[in-house]
């Protein structure tokens, strides 16, 4: 019994490690080879529309595959998107 517990504690804690305890920051100042999860998605109308139909929606995780200059190519659900500085920035991670 005791052994379960301190599995379930560990596993709580690596995940907490990974993304619960970090700090939230757009989407754009992450790097090549960063890992996230999507807090939230900022913006209005088409943008946010077009971006929560690529995937970028609250809890999914997005991996930087490659970043130059603020313009980076996400993996998300399997796909990687190509997004420009601008766009990058209205999507908040943590």
């Amino acid at each position: 019994m005791q052994e379960a517990s301190v599995v379930e504690r560990i596993a709580f804690a690596t995940l907490n490690d990974d993304f619960g305890t970090r700090q939230q920051m757009p989407l754009s100042f992450l790097r090549s080879g960063d890992r996230a999860r999507i807090a939230k998605v900022r913006g209005k109308g088409e943008v946010h529309h077009h971006l929560e139909n690529l995937g970028f929606v609250e809890g999914a995780d997005v991996y930087v595959v490659s970043e130059q200059g603020g313009n980076l190519i996400i993996e998300i659900k399997g796909t990687q998107v190509a997004l420009d500085r601008s766009i990058a920035s209205k999507i908040i991670t943590c």
